[in-house]
């Protein structure tokens, strides 16, 4: 069983949390996801407040190599990037967490 929370549990509980229609739910998870989804394609960060920022990147290129052959390198072009920032209630609760667990 895996630990990680997947969209169809965000939409059960808010399902759960509010008794909306379960399709209508659905739909507006999506909507959300897709509109970040378009602005981090755009090249725009999305900021969420006290939660985190999304933040677009941009990865230089760089000299890598095929774990196969080792001899050969590889160029890694250029590309962007997504790095994520915990806001500041996110790394309080982050601070509560045992590490033990992980």
């Amino acid at each position: 069983m895996s630990n990680n929370l997947t969209k169809r549990e965000i939409v059960l509980e808010i399902y759960e949390k509010t008794a909306f229609p379960q399709k209508e739910v659905v739909a507006t998870v999506q909507l959300t996801l897709d509109i970040i989804q378009k602005a981090l394609a755009e090249g725009r960060n999305v900021e969420l407040r006290n939660f985190g920022v999304l933040e677009v990147q941009r990865r230089k290129s760089r000299i890598g190599r095929n774990p196969n052959k080792p001899a050969a390198e590889v160029v890694i072009p250029e590309r962007a990037v997504v790095k994520f920032k915990a806001g500041k209630v996110l790394k309080q609760l982050l601070k509560k967490i045992d590490i033990a667990k992980l």
